[in-house]
């Protein structure tokens, strides 16, 4: 039980960077905040740890809740891969992300999400089919998806400041 709690830890800990953008957090050191998690069954599997139903992973203001998180693990036990399936959010004190996947690789910094991606900070909101987004150097891409002959374009509605 031990090596899961490790391994959750470990993958909570991982999933807050996907915070790092936010200088908010960065302030308030929400990193070195307890890690919560929970969900309606936790599997300890050869490869990882699975959790089922309303799973969710709680750090200071860092909120990522899917239908399932799977926390994979490469063959020396560090964190390989999280898995996000299901409605899947991410909400931080500034800003927030839907999809309907979500897989993030610690190794490389990269966040994919995909499925109808929602990001929304303040009244600003920016859709599309797919997210690409470096942790690391803060890179982002959004593209558009495959919806019928014409396809679905990025689309998004920015607000000036001092507007709203």
């Amino acid at each position: 039980m031990a090596t899961t709690i490790k391994a959750i830890a470990a993958a909570a800990a991982a999933l807050t960077l996907l915070a790092l953008p936010t200088t908010g957090d960065a302030q308030s050191g929400a990193s070195r905040q307890p890690i919560a998690f929970g969900g309606d069954t936790l599997e300890n599997t050869a490869d990882g740890v699975v959790l089922r139903g309303r799973a969710e992973v709680v750090q200071g203001g860092n909120r990522l809740r899917a239908d399932v998180l799977s926390l994979v693990r490469a063959s020396d036990g560090d964190l390989q891969r999280i898995d996000a399936t299901g409605t899947v959010y991410l909400v931080t004190s500034e800003q927030s992300m839907r999809g309907d996947r979500a897989v993030y690789t610690p190794s490389s910094g990269e966040v994919v999400v995909t499925g109808d991606v929602i990001l929304t900070q303040g009244q600003n909101v920016l859709t599309g089919g797919r997210l690409v987004y470096n942790v690391n150097t803060e890179a982002a891409r959004m593209e558009g998806a495959p919806r019928g002959a014409a396809g679905r374009r990025v689309q998004g509605v920015f607000y000036p400041e001092g507007t709203n």
